[in-house]
């Protein structure tokens, strides 16, 4: 072990977000890919002028060109170490020692570094098994593992610079002795083959994953576990699933990158009787819903999700105002999410009050769309949200108004093309609504978002039962 502080960086973010996620970080080695190697040759003298970096490895080199500039190869760096340095000796590490920055996206539009010791890391470890195991002991089973036999295998088909992907799936299946199988890309047919090829019993990931095997050949396949995460699954999706595969174990878990993952969760008889809940809170971890006047509000009553534990981060790296914004002086962490809590303590997640659209697990802040388009020279005003969608929970959309001299000149499809250089792929909006006339503001002078967003979901299901309709809108 050497003892460093490991980085998550989203692999398909643009340039400048990544660039500033490595120099946020004060990243002395960056372990990248070929596709990251060349988006990124082009600022390297950049990064080490910084004098941050001091070195840049490339494994898989061979999917790409195969050199780059102030670059090594991994294999090439690993074969040279082995054969002429000293073996290194393991670093202590303590439980309060900082393990590692995993970004979230933040109201700026940068990503913000969570910073988390390994005691908060390895917390999550434990949480992710209470669900499933308070599951099996409301059923009297025993929670003795069954006999040795041959090993079992766990799906994970979600990013490693996600905490769903790197602090629960794969941490919960390594301490279950499972092989681990990846997938660098979701890809439902071969998901079906490695689920069979490779003795594949626990799967799942954002809802979108767990819709697309149920519209596969793989339903009836003996699964023993089938999780949700990344995003909340609808009722409607969780009863499909059980139906699908009748002996997976369903479970469901709400967390956040702030809390290393997961904090409140849910499994088997538990979530079939409360499909639009998320769970009860983990045994370390306290969960109060915090009313809009500051108290705390009553069951079933809505208000913002506070959570606290030894799972929830040190704070937002190098971003003191940031951190002190969402965590109180007694520890409490304010998700930003609104819910309700029903007499037995099952929460139940009901909106975000960030302009958070979450498209498959993906977060995507509204005002990185909205940046994207006040690019354009054209654009007056422009609202990013959220539209409903089966697989994917959400897709991005947007609402713009018009620079006067350009009424009637501007094309829905030419916006959509011009914030495309810009964004990730999977930020770039489906639909971008044209409005001739400015929007409406608050007295403070603000957006009216939920306006928009009201009228932006009634075109988007305009659209998807084929009424035609312009993308010109009114308000």
């Amino acid at each position: 072990m050497l003892g460093a502080v490991f980085v998550g960086i989203n692999a398909w973010l643009p340039l400048d977000p990544l660039k500033f996620c490595i120099s946020h970080t004060d990243c002395k080695l960056v372990i990248l890919d070929a596709e990251r190697a060349e988006k990124l040759e082009p600022i390297v003298d950049e990064l080490y002028a910084e004098q941050k970096v001091i070195g840049m490895l490339v494994v898989n080199a061979q999917e790409g060109k195969g050199q780059w500039r102030r670059m090594e190869i991994f294999d090439k760096a690993l074969q040279n170490s082995a054969a002429g340095s000293p073996p290194l000796e393991e670093e202590s590490v303590l439980a309060e020692d900082e393990a590692l920055i995993m970004f979230t996206s933040g109201t700026t539009g940068l990503p913000k570094g969570v910073l988390s010791t390994q005691r908060q890391f390895l917390t999550n470890v434990l949480n992710t098994q209470v669900g499933p195991r308070r599951a099996i002991l409301r059923r009297g089973e025993d929670l003795t593992p069954p006999p040795a036999g041959p090993q079992k295998g766990a799906l994970i088909a979600v990013p490693l610079f996600h905490v769903t992907g790197l602090t629960s799936y794969s941490m919960l299946a390594t301490m279950a002795g499972m092989k681990i199988v990846m997938m660098r890309k979701w890809i439902p047919a071969e998901a079906v083959k490695l689920i069979r090829s490779e003795n594949v019993t626990l799967a799942g990931g954002v809802p979108a994953m767990v819709s697309d095997l149920l519209d596969s050949s793989l339903v009836g396949h003996p699964l023993e576990g089938l999780f949700f995460g990344g995003s909340p699954a609808s009722e409607l999706l969780a009863s499909q699933a059980q139906v699908a595969f009748p002996t997976a174990r369903l479970s469901q878990a709400y967390g956040l990158t702030e809390t290393n993952s997961v904090a409140v969760g849910i499994a088997g008889e538990d979530y079939m009787m409360r499909p639009g809940s998320t769970g009860l809170a983990c045994p370390v971890n306290d969960m109060v819903i915090v009313a809009d006047d500051g108290r705390v509000a009553s069951h079933g009553e809505i208000g913002e999700i506070y959570l606290r534990g030894p799972n929830v981060m040190k704070g937002y790296y190098r971003d003191p105002d940031a951190t002190s914004q969402v965590m109180t002086t007694d520890g409490w962490l304010k998700t930003g999410d609104v819910g309700t809590m029903d007499e037995e303590g099952f929460l139940f997640v009901k909106d975000r009050i960030k302009d958070i659209i979450i498209r498959g697990g993906e977060n995507i802040p509204s005002l990185l769309v909205e940046n994207a388009l006040y690019e354009d020279a054209r654009v007056r005003e422009a609202a990013a949200v959220g539209v409903p969608d089966r697989r994917l929970g959400e897709l991005v959309a947007a609402v713009v108004s018009l620079k006067a001299q350009y009424g009637g000149k501007v094309t829905e499809s030419s916006l959509i093309e011009s914030v495309r250089k810009s964004l990730p792929p999977f930020a770039v909006p489906v639909m971008i609504l044209i409005q001739e006339k400015p929007f409406e503001l608050t007295p403070s002078g603000k957006i009216i978002k939920s306006q928009l967003r009201k009228l932006a979901r009634e075109h988007w299901e305009l659209r998807q039962k084929n009424i035609p309709k312009s993308a010109r809108a009114n308000l």
